[in-house]
């Protein structure tokens, strides 16, 4: 432990012997982070480890934030839960996996100071600490390397070979290079070997596959929990036969694993691959010292119930036999004889704070004449010195500016330690704690927002580097094409792809692609040209008119295209002439202070988001009027291109108008803006419902007299009374989400200013008209680092998949959105789901509720008062709530591929695991095009795939919304894709005072 891990005054927790159980009821809100960081600097001489068991998953994950606050230098680390339930049918991510093993053996070898564990996380039984040790392996640069032995152990440890390492647990080896990405390493690394020695190692970046920096040696830990030699199968299917009755060939797991198979949700049959399990007691040092937070026996009495119900429910499935629950999991009892040896503190539930005490009501009125009235009493009259902490260095400024105009004036420190030190009577800082607290024999209070206004959802994990989206290849793309999808060919026209063949011609073996054609005709192609081979979209691929091949429909289709096209292309060019001869703005850019704010970006920028920046840059410097539209999914960055933009408009001297569709979202993203502003002086304000008339009123006037730069609002904004006086750049998010006078009056401003829009669905029309040019576009096709796909299933609807898809996500502490589109029935739902889930505390939001209180629904869920939202489709331009990651819809099989896509876009919005379901009555009976749209969102799992989704809503709807009925009969007649090729082509015969060659169509293909 470091000597200089130390938190200033004693703790107000007497020292606990072994053996000895110490119950400590005096920490009031975040206080017990406080207690928890002063307990480890008083014993750190004799206490190895704190391991801190937590009621639930939320608390750890906040203890383990605020404890680093109030002792930055403690070793803190956290044991993930596999984030599933007992006995699921598949397995924890990979990085949970690569997480754990790290923190396993990171208490093995002493490195850790305070661990943070959920309590039903410490129920699981665990590989002993022997295996750890067994497939643990190291070596460094210097030092022989036999290839051969090195890929036996890498198999060994459950490493798998890969062509292209690019996650945890995996392994490539080409020539003298082997790449290896060690579990719970942050990096993978390139080993370069020179005969059979490591001549170096190097870090590199998993998707651009760049070397990045040397190390000096690299640490191999298993590649899974549990090992999978051919030794420890063998061990497996004998335990099997043991345990289980009946015939083992049945059981599809037992084949998996004796063909060197780990079948999904293996992890559920762990105690079959050791002699003897081991706990997490077995981890921790005897002179450790435990921590129990919250309801502890609760959680585990309910936990315990669940589990046995599962069982219950599942254990009658020959096919795929399951373990007792005794096998996998401690028992209450277990669990408290195992903790009984070592000494304990117990952090109840519910304190009645002896040493840490409630605040009093200090909530923000902001209808009163003095709204900061609580506060300004409780700092003046209480006696006591006061923190006001907040999450955010552009919280800091906002409520700066609020305290200042209310005459109150704090200092700044950001240092608990520091703060406790001075003498400041008043100070603001930046910290992660979740509630306030009083110390009155210490004589100061820490206020947090909660107090102030409610919870704020916390900002998630770092984004990673991927290779830039082309929307080319995007569309393009024939690594996806399945047997029978319809393609075409650029002189041959529409045919079906049969597969790849392999045929000799003369000069050796050579692929090609199987293309059979009406009348049964068929066409190979070689792979060579697949140049001249395109997808075909435009209608559902099972109408998709097959030609004759020699028989001049093809040619007489893409002549009558042609002529349409011709005209089209003419009403295009009218458009671009209009916005070429405009004048627009011409912004300068200030190398130095772009850098300076680009820097303060908190992630790592991805190659899609730095194109998207550099166009929009390109765009804003050239002169003439920017119309981009910037798509990408929820959650990926677009938000930091509009900041980048509003920078570059605000530096230039002109003001910016932010419109959102709803109230909420103007609230977040007014947030937003202030943290990355939070340095600049740069004026910010928000017009919508959240703010007073007088509010309002007062914003408006500074908007016209040109004193605010950037205003964030809903359709308020458009208000005939709001007149910018130096308006230079409209950024609006979700444009068709606005109504039709709406967007009138954003045509109206097209006219004048540089315009930028957000989508994180491209509607068919939205993406046609980029796709044609009418729009410069732009794609973020690539997710944040620690974002996992999301999980989606299409299930029949019933109580018991439910409550299971419920529990999964209020067990880890998230919320869940249960989406009901039908009003008139929505209370009888929330009844029944309070009879199925008890512990679910329940909302209800849809479109017919009084404004207001819909605005207080879901601020209580954006604050975590409730855990489940029962709502219409009402969340599908939503605010973003990092712990919402389960979202069920009741007939799903009504809804859009896009709308599908919005809707699940509102889970998965941190690194936890996400789940969407998707009920049907039954699916069997549904429609044909429904099945389509609901095994497209299925396939489309990945993050960032909404682009690719707008693609499959062209073919499965149709084009006719795309450029009306009189086009869309074209599009039919020879696809999406060369419809687009010829229109672009007869744009630039025009641009250039040519007249398009419509005699010869093919020139516009090949």
């Amino acid at each position: 432990m470091p000597d200089n891990a130390s938190t200033p005054s004693a703790s107000p927790v007497a020292r606990v012997k072994p053996g000895q159980r110490f119950a400590f009821d005096g920490a009031h809100g975040s206080a017990d982070a406080l207690a928890i960081a002063r307990y480890l600097a008083d014993n750190r001489q004799d206490v190895p480890l704190l391991a801190v068991i937590c009621a639930n998953a939320v608390d750890a994950q906040r203890l383990s934030q605020e404890i680093r606050y109030f002792s930055p230098d403690a070793r803190v680390r956290l044991l993930p839960d596999w984030e599933t339930l007992p006995y699921d049918t598949f397995s924890p991510h990979q990085d949970l996996v690569s997480e754990r093993l790290a923190t396993l053996h990171d208490l093995g070898e002493g490195r850790c100071d305070i661990l943070l564990v959920p309590a039903t996380t410490a129920l699981y039984r665990m590989p002993p600490a022997s295996f750890m040790a067994a497939y643990t392996f190291a070596f460094a640069q210097g030092e022989r390397l036999d290839e051969a032995k090195l890929k036996a152990q890498l198999t060994l440890a459950g490493y798998e070979h890969v062509s292209q390492v690019v996650r945890p647990g995996e392994y490539c080896v080409r020539g003298s290079l082997i790449d290896l990405y060690p579990m719970g390493s942050p990096l993978p690394y390139r080993i370069d070997l020179f005969d059979d020695q490591v001549d170096s190692i190097r870090a590199f970046d998993p998707d651009t596959q760049r070397s990045l920096y040397p190390v000096r040696d690299v640490r191999l830990l298993p590649g899974r929990e549990f090992p999978f030699d051919e030794a420890a199968r063998t061990a497996f299917r004998s335990r099997w036969r043991e345990t289980f009755e009946g015939d083992p060939s049945r059981a599809p797991i037992y084949k998996d694993i004796g063909n060197g198979v780990p079948s999904a949700g293996i992890e559920y049959y762990l105690p079959l691959f050791f002699d003897e399990t081991a706990t997490l007691f077995h981890y921790l040092p005897q002179d450790a010292h435990l921590v129990f937070t919250g309801d502890l026996e609760a959680s585990i009495r309910r936990f315990t119930a669940d589990t046995k119900q599962r069982h219950a429910f599942l254990a009658h499935d020959r096919e795929r036999p399951i373990l007792e629950p005794q096998r996998l999991f401690l028992s209450d009892e277990d669990f408290f004889a195992f903790a009984k040896p070592f000494a304990r503190v117990v952090l109840p539930a519910q304190p009645a704070g002896g040493w840490a005490t409630a605040l009093p009501e200090l909530t923000v009125d902001r209808h009163a004449d003095d709204p900061l009235a609580s506060l300004r009493t409780f700092v003046e009259s209480s006696g006591k010195r006061v923190l006001l902490t907040v999450e955010s260095a552009g919280r800091r400024e906002t409520i700066l500016q609020l305290l200042a105009e209310h005459h109150l004036r704090p200092a700044s420190n950001d240092d608990f330690a520091s703060w406790l030190a001075s003498d400041e009577r008043f100070a603001l800082g930046v910290a992660p704690l979740a509630n306030g607290f009083a110390v009155p024999g210490e004589g100061y209070a820490v206020v947090t927002e909660t107090e102030l206004y409610g919870a704020l959802g916390r900002r998630a994990g770092r984004r990673r580097q991927e290779q830039a989206s082309n929307v080319d290849a995007m569309v393009r793309d024939l690594s996806e094409l399945k047997v029978g999808d319809p393609v075409v060919h650029a002189q041959h026209g529409i045919g079906r792809y049969m597969g790849l063949v392999s045929m000799d011609l003369g000069e050796g073996e050579t692929e090609f692609l199987h293309l059979e054609y009406s009348g049964d005709s068929k066409l190979y192609v070689p792979v060579a040209q697949l140049h001249v081979i395109s997808r075909y979209s435009g209608a559902d691929p099972d109408s998709a008119p097959l030609h004759a091949l020699g028989s001049g429909q093809w040619e007489r289709a893409k002549r009558k295209a042609a002529q349409q096209i011709r005209d089209t292309a003419a009403e295009l060019l009218n458009l671009y002439a209009r916005r070429a001869a405009r004048e627009g703005h011409a912004f300068s850019l200030d190398p130095r202070d772009y850098v300076k704010f680009a820097e303060s970006f908190g992630f790592e920028e991805t190659p899609d988001q730095a194109a998207a920046i550099a166009a929009v840059i390109g765009d804003m410097t050239s002169g003439k009027p920017m119309d981009r539209l910037v798509c990408g999914d929820v959650g990926f960055g677009k938000t930091e291109v509009a900041l980048r933009a509003a920078f570059i408009a605000v530096l230039g001297g002109k003001q910016v108008a932010l419109l959102s569709p709803t109230t909420l979202l103007a609230e977040q993203h007014t947030q937003t803006f202030a943290d990355r502003f939070a340095d600049w002086p740069v004026r910010i304000v928000e017009l919508s419902r959240f703010k007073t008339a007088k509010e309002v009123n007062a914003a408006i006037a500074q908007i016209n007299e040109g004193s605010v730069d950037i205003v964030i609002g809903t359709h308020k904004l458009l208000s005939s009374d709001v007149q910018f006086k130096r308006l230079g750049l409209v950024i609006i998010d979700e444009e068709h989400r606005f109504g039709v006078r709406q967007k009138e009056a954003l045509k109206a401003l097209r006219a004048e200013v540089d315009v930028l829009t957000l989508t994180a669905t491209p509607i068919p029309r939205t993406l046609g008209m980029a796709l044609e040019g009418l729009r410069d576009f732009s794609v973020i096709a690539t997710a944040p680092q620690k974002r996992l796909a999301i999980k989606t299933f299409v299930r029949r609807e019933e109580e018991s998949v439910i409550r299971e898809a419920m529990l999964r996500e209020l067990k880890r502490g998230g919320q869940v959105y249960f989406l009901h589109n039908e009003v008139e029935t929505i209370e009888n739902r929330k009844a029944m789901l309070e009879a199925l889930v008890p512990e679910a505390r329940i909302v209800i939001a849809h479109g017919q509720m009084h404004e207001r209180e819909l605005e207080r629904v879901m601020r209580d869920f954006v604050a975590q008062r409730a855990n489940v939202l029962l709502c219409t489709t009402i969340i599908e331009t939503g605010i973003d709530v990092p712990s919402a990651n389960t979202i069920i819809m009741h007939r799903a099989d009504k809804f859009g591929l896009a709308q599908l896509h919005q809707l699940r876009g509102r889970v998965g919005r941190s690194h936890h695991q996400a789940y969407a379901y998707l009920l049907v009555h039954d699916p069997q009976s549904l429609t044909k095009q429904a099945q389509r749209r609901l095994e497209a969102i299925q396939q489309m799992e990945e993050l960032g795939s909404g682009f690719y989704l707008a693609m499959h809503d062209l073919e499965i709807r149709g084009t006719g919304e795309v450029l009306g009925d009189k086009q869309s009969g074209e599009i039919h007649e020879i696809g999406f894709q060369l419809y687009t090729d010829m229109l672009n082509d007869a744009v630039k015969a025009l641009k250039n005072g040519k007249e398009p060659d419509l005699t010869a169509p093919l020139a516009a293909t090949t």
